[in-house]
């Protein structure tokens, strides 16, 4: 399958130096020659390498290849969803003691979509000018659309995190201290400005997955007016917030009813025939076929299937799939080391750790080389499958996988189920104990496989070769339930939820009744559908009122998030850099972050 390949050329500024002259005209004379913005350009695919660079750096923050701390930060540590493990409280992102605007995530999250607008700003910079030849009208369009779909796309981010931030449409030369810096609702709407100019000339489909898709910028409008309805209603405008959300319904029914995506109810792709996989059980961890002593049986299901590789793309069959971000096994080993998702490096439990004396090992059989960087709370392990919610198809054990067998002799488990109760009480108290909890959990399909690729060219089960989604239909149809709930549509709310947990085959349907206040029903139906998925600091901060703070206080794996998150906030702080270097002008702090 033609996929979108990250490959950026070094050298697509150079200087060109001079033959050798006198030493007093080498130092005065003006070069012959010399790249600037506008020299440096000279054909229409150089324009696109700018926007393949953006594609790239959007990779980088979804995969996270170097493990940086903070992606993992905006990925969604701190949140209700995820902490760290006791080996790693160090860098934690739950202790208000040390969190405030000089803290380094703030700063790289905020320069990050900079960085991404610049970008953008070259790439609309360079297709106007003159030299530059187009092989058609369309293909100029396109280039136009994902450059403003990607300014756009980073403001939304910027806007949800940060509230207001100064809007830059011009590539500049000199510095500059006096950005003024609008309100959150004008952010919003510079962005939904960006993609309704260009919306009709990103093309429904194409034929190399990882590029920008019309239902992209149709999901994005609907987020953006769903934010601004928010914010436009915490600031009493009421008229206006109806028909902000009205038209965030709008632009979502366009992806949901409007006839290309629809959600994957039947087996597909590469492993659909494969009625279960076998986990092999290998004695002491030990790699080899002599050391499999026995196998884990897990009956697979389609929602499986869409984590599997080769499957990702909409160019794939997969029909829910409107924007992945492309992985390359072939550019990997031909030298692109970021080509990949660790993610069963990073995310998943250590449980020849935590479980010592029932499973080690680094192999499929315990969900591969897991180095707990970042970890579920309880929450998403057992609280959204409490009870009712229990039978759910993204619950069962192919997809969350909660059996492990015994791997050590010596265990009275061995070759049996390790009960959880045995795996979180691994000593005598009650910390040793919640030490255990944060390195053995439940293993995501999404993050593990019982398939590692590479395995033969030497790669361990660190990390995965397929490609990983950046916009799923279920989460347009999330960000249409919410906006109808938020314009009075209880029962439209439920019933958007519930095409969800029917495809999930959920025996228990929600009424208007469970659509609460709080959108505690919404959010647990995301942390089901999108774990591992979704910037749950994007959803959180931009529901706006008290909900980040009060989800944090109430799921924080630690206490220090209770002790120490002593203040109310739904905006991250504008970061102390930022304020200081804009001299000129003041940018004010956002509420609960001054003097922190």
């Amino acid at each position: 399958m033609k996929k979108l390949i990250y490959i950026i050329p070094v050298a697509l500024y150079l200087l060109v130096s001079t033959g050798c002259k006198k030493d007093k005209d080498f130092l005065t004379e003006v070069p012959e020659s010399f790249y600037t913005v506008d020299n440096a350009f000279s054909t229409s695919q150089q324009v696109d390498q700018v926007l393949v660079s953006i594609y790239s750096h959007i990779r980088d923050l979804w995969t996270n290849p170097s493990e940086t701390g903070w992606i993992f930060n905006m990925r969604g540590n701190g949140t209700d969803l995820f902490d760290v493990a006791s080996i790693r409280r160090g860098s934690t992102f739950n202790n208000y003691g040390s969190i405030n605007a000089d803290n380094g995530t703030f700063y790289e999250i905020y320069s990050t979509w900079y960085y991404v607008i610049s970008r953008a700003n070259l790439a609309l910079h360079a297709a106007e000018l003159p030299q530059i030849q187009w092989g058609s009208d369309a293909e100029k369009k396109y280039a136009v659309a994902q450059a403003r779909f990607f300014r756009a796309f980073a403001y939304r981010n910027l806007g949800e995190l940060f509230g207001g931030v100064p809007i830059v449409t011009k590539i500049s030369t000199v510095p500059q201290f006096d950005f003024e810096r609008p309100g959150r609702v004008e952010t919003y709407q510079f962005a939904i400005d960006d993609l309704e100019a260009v919306e009709n000339d990103l093309p429904e489909t194409t034929t190399a997955g990882g590029r920008l898709v019309r239902a992209a910028a149709h999901h994005n409008l609907c987020e953006l007016y769903l934010a601004m309805g928010i914010q436009l209603k915490a600031d009493g405008k009421d008229a206006e917030a109806t028909a902000a959300l009205t038209k965030a319904i709008s632009a979502a029914s366009k992806v949901i009813d409007g006839g290309k995506y629809s959600l994957v109810k039947a087996r597909y792709g590469s492993r659909r025939n494969e009625a279960a996989v076998s986990f092999p059980v290998y004695q002491g961890g030990v790699f080899n076929a002599s050391a499999v002593v026995d196998t884990l049986l897990q009956p697979t299901n389609y929602y499986w299937d869409l984590f599997q590789e080769g499957n990702v793309n909409y160019q794939e069959g997969n029909t829910e799939c409107i924007w992945a971000t492309q992985i390359d096994y072939a550019a990997y080993r031909a030298g692109d080391s970021k080509s990949k998702l660790g993610y069963t490096r990073y995310y998943s439990a250590d449980l020849r750790d935590g479980a010592k004396d029932h499973l080690t090992g680094t192999l499929e059989d315990v969900g591969g080389r897991g180095i707990v960087q970042i970890i579920p709370t309880m929450y998403v392990r057992d609280g959204i499958y409490a009870d009712k919610w229990a039978a759910d198809m993204r619950n069962s054990d192919a997809v969350f996988r909660r059996r492990f067998k015994g791997n050590v002799a010596s265990s009275p488990y061995f070759k049996k189920d390790v009960p959880w109760d045995v795996m979180y009480n691994g000593g005598p108290d009650a910390t040793t104990n919640t030490n255990n909890r944060s390195l053995c959990y439940p293993v995501s399909c999404k993050i593990a496989t019982d398939k590692f690729t590479g395995i033969a060219d030497g790669e361990n089960r660190s990390n995965l070769f397929r490609d990983d989604y950046i916009i799923r239909l279920p989460e347009t149809i999330l960000l249409r339930a919410e906006a109808k709930q938020r314009n009075g549509d209880k029962a439209g709310a439920a019933a958007d939820i519930n095409l969800l947990r029917d495809r999930a085959q959920c025996s228990y349907k929600v009424t208007a009744a469970d659509m609460d206040d709080a959108f505690n029903t919404i959010l647990d139906e995301r942390a089901r559908e999108l774990i591992y998925e979704e910037f749950r600091w994007n959803t959180l901060l931009r529901m706006g009122a008290n909900i980040a703070v009060d989800r944090i206080r109430k799921y924080a794996f630690w206490p220090e998030a209770q002790a120490t998150l002593t203040f109310q906030y739904n905006l991250w702080p504008i970061p102390q850099k930022v304020i200081e270097t804009n001299k000129d002008v003041v940018i004010k702090q956002n509420p609960g972050w001054t003097n922190r």
